[in-house]
């Protein structure tokens, strides 16, 4: 009797666990009501929270990190911004050096500037002022300029005829327009003006490129050696200490500034800070004007030591051998016209 209703009990075991667990699943049955705002535990289906059981709480989430948001991925990006120095700051604007180059019409006018427009491409951040000597711009200077592909300003004032004169002072108008158009240009920044060099480039001069570096660094008035200047190979300021205390020259060593034109630059601040300073024909002696320039602006203790305490040779004072054109036609001329 009790084998027969063992199995029958066995027999019907698997249906009635079959019917339990179909009534279990009944998808018509409705869901529990969670309430407004349902709350899962974040464990309640494994890591991820998949499968929450309704009717537990699920607790905040904290950041692993400590980051203001609770991501973690935020967090450690935040902690890494944290560890990393700030970004480095721009350098300041590089001064610009403006050259005032006198120049005149003459068979060598052309070749002279050529070279020196080689120089000066090579020349960061630089802005030439040439300045004619005549009543007008001419076709050449023109021409060769709109070519030369440089930051330029084309310049022209006439020397009066009474100071052509040989033994006088040369270029001096020509380098008193470059002044004032300086000052023109930067008439509205007399406090803080942009930063800017200025440097008297003589056409007939022959430039290193190593010159142009030295003088970007001018805070007032910078000087340096040039040779082949004086009668002699080089003149330069003698320096003691990091300070000029004379000169070594071969002709008047009594001058207050005993240094040629293309020896010294000066700072646009200073300038537009002394706009009466200008290069004067009253008064002033062949070989002078410089002096005569620089004592309105300066004093030697002020004065910058450049090129290594002025021992180094960075710019010559060349000069084009005159040409010889003996046997240039006045007639029967070529029939091609050749700018030279």
């Amino acid at each position: 009797m009790k084998s027969l209703l063992f199995s029958r009990f066995f027999i019907l075991l698997p249906w009635v666990l079959i019917v339990i667990i179909m009534i279990d699943v009944d998808p018509r049955r409705p869901a529990p009501h969670l309430g407004p705002h349902p709350h899962f535990s974040r464990y309640a289906g494994g890591r991820w929270g998949a499968a929450p059981r309704p009717g537990v709480p699920r607790p905040a989430l904290l950041p692993r990190d400590g980051g203001p948001d609770g991501g973690p991925q935020r967090g450690a990006e935040q902690a890494r911004n944290r560890s990393q120095p700030p970004p480095p700051q721009p350098p300041p604007p590089l001064p610009t050096i403006y050259a005032i180059t006198p120049t005149y019409s003459r068979p060598v006018q052309k070749a002279e500037l050529t070279r020196l427009a080689n120089t000066f491409r090579q020349v960061a951040q630089l802005h030439w002022i040439l300045v004619e000597d005549a009543a007008g711009r001419s076709e050449l200077v023109s021409r060769f300029l709109a070519r030369a592909g440089l930051p330029s300003t084309h310049l022209h004032v006439p020397t009066p005829r009474r100071y052509k004169r040989p033994g006088l002072p040369r270029a001096t108008e020509q380098r008193n327009a470059g002044l004032a158009w300086l000052r023109q240009t930067h008439r509205h920044e007399p406090q803080r003006p942009q930063p800017g060099v200025l440097f008297f480039a003589d056409d007939d001069n022959t430039y290193s490129l190593e010159l142009f570096q030295e003088m970007r660094t001018t805070r007032k008035v910078s000087v340096w050696p040039v040779g082949l200047v004086g009668g002699r190979r080089y003149e330069r300021p003698l320096v003691e200490n990091g300070k000029v205390v004379g000169w070594y020259t071969g002709w008047r060593a009594d001058r207050p500034f005993a240094i040629d034109m293309a020896g010294f630059a000066v700072s646009l601040q200073v300038i537009l800070s002394n706009p009466k300073a200008v290069f004067k024909r009253r008064g002033s002696q062949p070989g002078m004007q410089e002096s005569d320039f620089l004592k309105q602006i300066t004093t030697v203790e002020e004065l910058e030591p450049k090129a290594n305490n002025c021992t180094k040779v960075l710019v010559w004072h060349t000069r084009t051998e005159k040409v010889n054109l003996a046997n240039e036609p006045k007639y029967h001329l070529d029939t091609v016209k050749i700018e030279v």
